[in-house]
Order: C-alpha cells, then structure tokens, then sequence
C-alpha cells in the first residue's frame, strides 16, 4: 500500500507475519485519491491504475460492498474454515449468475467439512491459501485476484470469490451456471442438407462448436472485453498457418481501438469496425451457421464472436460470399452452379425489374412486344395515377407487409404476407389505382428477392431498387445504365479489410473463379481463395 493511502487506514493486529489493515469508515473510503478508486467498476485496464486488496478482511469486504451498492443479487456468505476457532472468510457471488448446486457441492462443503481435517489452523495465512486454492476446492477452474477491479470482472461473469482473512489475494471460482438457450437450428438459415446445428448465445458454447469441426490446435481464440460498462466477452477466431497474420493484427487492432459503453450484439462490432460506413452494402458477413464459420476459418479467415448473440462475423467478406451458402457444397457441383444461376438472375431481378418495367412503359414502349403493349396500355386504361406512382405504392406495400410479418409471430406472420399480398393485389387493381401488370411485376420481383440468401445482400439490393426506379421515371433507360454503372463504381471501390469487394471478378483472379457463380467439382478445388492471401495455399493433395 502507497504511504499516500496508507494513512486511510490504521494498523489493528498481526496475523502471522503480516499485518491486518482495518478498513477506515466510509466516509474516509470517498476520499481516497482518484487513481485509488474506480472510474466504472469494469473500466478499461488502460484507465486506472490497479486497486490492491488488503490483508484485512473487513477491509475488502468494505470495498465489495461499497463497489457492489444496492446489488441485491449479490450474496455474501460468511465462513469459518476451520471450526469455531477457524479462519474467518468471505464467499460473494451473484444469484442467477451462478450454479448453486456447485456452490454447496464444490465450495461451501469443501471448506467447512473438508478444510478442518487437511488443512492446520495454525499454519500462516499464506500456506493456508495455497492449500485451499491446490487441494481442497474442486472446482477446473480456479484463479488467484490481487487486483479488486479484475475480480469485480470475473464476479459479473459467473464467478465466486473467496476472501480469506490475513491472505491479500482473492481466489475466483468458476461457477457459472446461468440459463442460456441450446443448440438449434438456425431459422433463417435453413437447408435441405446439412447441419442442423446453431450458433447460440453462450460465447463458450459457440466455440466449442467450431472446435469440434476444427479439430486442431492451430485453431486460436483470443478473448477481448468490449465495452466500458458491459464488458462484453469478444473472441478472435483463426487457423494459425492458414490465416495472413497482417489479416489477424488488423482485426485486433481494430477492435482493440473501439470505445464505447456496451456492446450489446455482433452489429455494434460490426458497425464499429467496417471500412465504409456509408455504403448500403455490409462489408462483414455474418452467419448463425457454424459449419459455415468453420469453411471460412479453413479458408483462411477470421471469425469473430460476441457472447449474448448467436450472430458471428466472418471477415473479409465480398459480394461473391455474400450470395453463396454452406450448402453449395453438399450438392454435387452442376446443382450448385444451376443453384447459384438462379441465385444470381434473381438478384438481378430483384434489382432492375421495376425500373425496367417504369422505363418501357413511360419512355420506350416500341421495345415491347406489340400484343403485349396492347394488353399493358388495355390494363392502364382509367388509371390515375403514373408508372412511377404505381410501383412506389406497391413497393411500399410490399415493404409494410415484409416487416409487419416478421414482427408477428412466424405462423401469423407467414399468413399475413402471403393473404394480405394476394388480397391488397386484387383490390387494387378491381379499384383501378394499380395495373394487373404491376401487380405481377412486383410479385416476380419479391419472389426474386427471397432467393438472395444473406440479408445483408436483400436488403442492400432492396434500397438500390426504389434509387433504380427513380432513375428510370425521370431518364428511362439511360436512367437505369447510369444508375448501374453509379452502383459498379461504388462496388470497385469498396473494400472489406483491404480485398475488393468485387473480387474474384474485380480484380480479375482466374484461380478463384471456381468458386465464384461457377462451382468446380470439389477436386478441382485444390487451393484456398487467393484474396484472402492464406499462408498455406494448397488443400487437396494431388
């Protein structure tokens, strides 16, 4: 203790061969110097210096119960290892965070009923502590605290402390036990073939479902805490050999720079750390699937993990990842191009077929078929309002319908989207505000969306849309091919962690185009995507 504390607190007795500093009151406790007390009771390791603890009990059990203030979920169970005559001790934990069967179990019963017969009352403090901590407390994971902010940590995350008194150091047992939901299938990330497992919210659980497809030691996890309040457990995942290690310090060294109070899901992360904010398209794949997390980390990237979210990211991410899924190759390979094919006409579709429809009709009707236009104009007839009007009320309708089904619960949100799009329809071209014909146009162009498996990608191409349809009203066809090449720049330009967005594409990489629209049968794929600049190229032996 510095002399600039010790004053503080005043010397009562000698345990031992130390002494025991009482704790002053607590009022005295409010004046301790800046640097002596906590900014937040989890502040960043960089914003105070370090808070011992004492050899006094009383001492230590002050600073908890004045850290821990109207925490009424916090237990603090008092002790006497030892017998009558033993040593006196303090147990604190918080109830729900914790198991409490293990608590009576591995803990209470140890010291109580175990700790008299192995362990000599009279023996220093020290010694006695080390015997608890090596022999008596059965419990895997068990570490020594000397610094009252990193026990408060380890204390919010499941954790029982153990204070002894005449011992200045603290002992943390892993106890946690706190309801989480299981391991199940990921609802918006179904398949035909393939794992039916999912990511959950339990930081611990999610890595071991990626240790158990990656059974390798080269596979690394660093754990990082976000957040000045929350604390938020952060792990870096990546296959050491495989991954570039200027990809690995990157993603440290950008999440390492992110200061914020709480991080309360993966998307706080994900926004924190991308390199364009401005773009509409997401530069960070995420997944709930951990089989596809596990292809990524063998491909050479990283993946990131936030506890309380089942979301994991994936970088660096491109457009091409975007529209590809686990399961491309759990089908032989012409499905999967077939699969992919129709993955990409209808992102296509999804994107232009409004714009087109408004362009044809409103400025260039002679490219259309003759009877065709017959039976358009026929269907426009009386109508009030223009091409562009007409599509903007059924996108926004569309758009109504989508979000309100995904609020309500699934078999009435299904129902919704599916009864109120048919019967919206039908009234409003019976009640002549919209033709039949953009009816079917926007239904074909819903349809296409659903094909787009990352939501990121659907909703990027969503919000392109209604800028396309724009473009289209005021220039026609000459609207939409300068709103397209508009997109393409942007797209060039765009980077996620220093690889083009574009790539295999742009830059052209020949190498990579197997796995790009084009799936190559998997013994083709004999080396890892270039981009991503993996250390160990080559995957299939010859």
């Amino acid at each position: 203790m510095s002399p600039t504390s010790r004053r503080y607190f005043r010397k009562t007795r000698k345990i031992g061969n130390h002494y025991a500093m009482e704790a002053a009151p607590s009022e005295l406790l409010d004046k301790l110097p800046q640097r002596y007390r906590l900014a937040s009771p989890l502040a960043d390791e960089g914003e105070a210096q370090p808070i011992p603890f004492h050899y006094s009990l009383e001492a230590n059990l002050e600073l908890f119960q004045e850290l821990l203030k109207d925490c009424q979920d916090v237990v603090y169970r008092r002790l006497k290892i030892g017998g009558l005559e033993g040593r006196e001790a303090v147990l604190i934990y918080v109830d729900g965070l914790v198991d409490n069967h293990m608590v009576d179990t591995q803990v209470v019963k140890a010291l109580l009923l175990e700790a008299p017969l192995a362990v000599p009352f009279s023996t220093s403090p020290g010694w006695f502590f080390r015997q608890l901590r090596d022999s008596l407390v059965t419990v895997a994971h068990i570490q020594e605290m000397k610094d009252l902010r990193e026990a408060t940590l380890f204390l919010m995350s499941g954790f029982a402390l153990l204070l002894i008194d005449g011992v200045k150091e603290v002992l943390a047992v892993e106890v946690c036990g706190w309801e989480h939901r299981g391991v199940e299938e990921p609802p918006a990330e179904s398949l035909i073939r393939g794992s039916r497992e999912g990511f959950s919210e339990c930081l611990r659980t999610n890595t071991t479902l990626l240790r158990r497809r990656i059974r390798d030691p080269q596979l690394k996890l660093k754990i990082h805490f976000l957040g000045r309040r929350t604390r938020t457990a952060v792990g870096i995942m990546y296959l050491a050999g495989v991954a570039e290690p200027a990809l690995v310090e990157e993603v440290e060294r950008r999440i390492k720079g992110i200061d914020i109070d709480g991080i309360l899901e993966s998307a706080f992360i994900e926004q924190l750390i991308e390199d364009k904010w401005s773009s509409p398209f997401s530069q960070i794949q995420n997944t709930e699937r951990p089989d596809e997390a596990a292809a990524a980390l063998l491909e050479g990237r990283v993946v990131i993990l936030t506890d309380n979210t089942p979301f994991v990211l994936i970088v660096p991410a491109t457009f091409n990842t975007l529209l590809h899924t686990p399961e491309d190759f759990y089908h032989r390979w012409f499905i999967s191009v077939l699969i992919r094919l129709l993955r990409l006409l209808g992102s296509i579709l999804a994107l232009i077929l409004p714009s087109m429809y408004i362009a044809m009709v409103s400025f260039n009707p002679e490219m259309i078929p003759t009877s065709l236009a017959i039976s358009i104009g026929a269907g426009r007839e009386g109508l009030p309002f223009p091409t562009i009007v007409e599509a903007f009320i059924m996108e926004s309708t569309l758009e109504l319908l989508r979000e309100a089904g995904i609020r309500l619960p699934s078999p009435l949100g299904q129902t919704l989207g599916v009864v109120g799009a048919i019967i919206l329809g039908q009234a409003a071209v019976q009640a002549g505000i919209v033709s039949s014909a953009m009816v079917i146009v926007v239904s074909l162009t819903a349809i296409a969306g659903f094909v787009i498996p990352s939501y990121d990608a659907a909703i990027a191409i969503r919000i392109l849309r209604f800028f396309l349809m724009i473009m289209a009203a005021i220039f026609g066809l000459y609207g939409i091919i300068l709103g397209l090449m508009l997109i393409l720049v942007h797209l060039v330009t765009l980077k996620s962690f220093g690889v083009p967005y574009l790539k295999p594409w742009a830059p052209w990489t020949l190498q990579d185009l197997k796995d790009s629209v084009y799936r190559a049968p998997l013994f083709k794929h004999r080396t890892r995507p270039l981009y991503v600049k993996p250390l160990e190229e080559k995957r299939i032996g010859e």
